[in-house]
This record gives structure tokens, sequence and C-alpha cells, in this order.
């Protein structure tokens, strides 16, 4: 009974010290780029929303920290000063840390607002074509992952 009572005694300090140290910011840094630009450079928000492959999901400060794979579709950032900025991005990573700063690599990112719809419809069809005379499964596995990048910037651009 001694060493449950020890046991219960190590595992709430571990979880008390665990909390202090994170120190639960109520606000969150944020950075954001990608090859061609950076968004945001250690800037205060209010939340970002992400897709990931494990799901869409939105970051608050106090989040947990977490590690994860976007796919393509759009950020959305919602600032201090109340702006909403919307951000396509065709993949990267998305790093939640302890201390509530959240880091967005895009492999490439671009403003909803510059998008070109019939653009994007046309590099559609063009991923379509390039599935279609595929002549191997690598060229098939390009051809699918530029479909999906593409369905993505159209439904962002719509």
């Amino acid at each position: 009974m001694a060493a449950i009572r020890s046991m219960s005694r190590l595992l709430t300090h571990r979880t008390l010290s665990t909390t202090a140290k994170r120190g639960y910011a109520e606000e969150m840094s944020f950075t954001f780029a990608s090859g061609n630009q950076v968004f945001y450079d250690g800037k205060s928000v209010k939340q970002v929303d992400v897709p990931s492959f494990s799901g869409s999901f939105g970051i608050l400060p106090k989040h947990v920290p977490t590690l994860a794979v976007l796919k393509p579709g759009v950020v959305s950032v919602y600032e201090n000063e109340g702006n909403v900025k919307k951000i396509f991005v065709s993949s990267g990573t998305v790093t939640i840390n302890d201390d509530s700063s959240v880091q967005i690599l895009a492999e490439e990112a671009h403003p909803i607002e510059n998008i070109d719809v019939s653009a994007a419809r046309d590099l559609l069809n063009k991923a379509q074509s390039q599935f279609s005379s595929a002549a191997n499964e690598q060229a098939k596995a390009e051809a699918e992952i530029a479909i999906e990048v593409s369905e993505a910037l159209v439904k962002a651009a719509e």
C-alpha cells in the first residue's frame, strides 16, 4: 500500500512539474514558411487551422505538442487583429511545441486570393490526362499526387 502511495505522489509530482514547465502560454508564436515565401515569422496569432493526413484540426494556445504531415489544402490563420488569412499548401509539416509556438514548413504555399481558378482547373485536367496515359506504376503514382494537389487547389480557389 505504501508503494502505491509513493507511486501516486511521484506521478502527481511529475504531472505538476510538467505542467509548470510547459508554462501554458496564452499567446501562440507562429512561423509559417515555404520554399518561395515567409508568411509569418514568430508572430502572435489566435488560432491556426491545418489540413493533415490524420484529419484537419485547429491549433490554439496550450495545444498539446504535436508533429503532423500536411496534406494539400488550406491553412487558415486567425490573427490577433481579427483578420483571417487563407493560404493553400501542397504539403509540408506542422510542429506544435511545449511553449505554444507553432511552425509550418510547406513544400509550396500561396495565398488563395492569388490562385487563378481556370489555371487550377487546367492543371487538374493535365494531371488527369497524365494519369490516363501513365506507362508504369511510378508515373501513375506521380499523376495521382498531382491530381490530389490539383483537386485541393481547385477547391481552395472556388
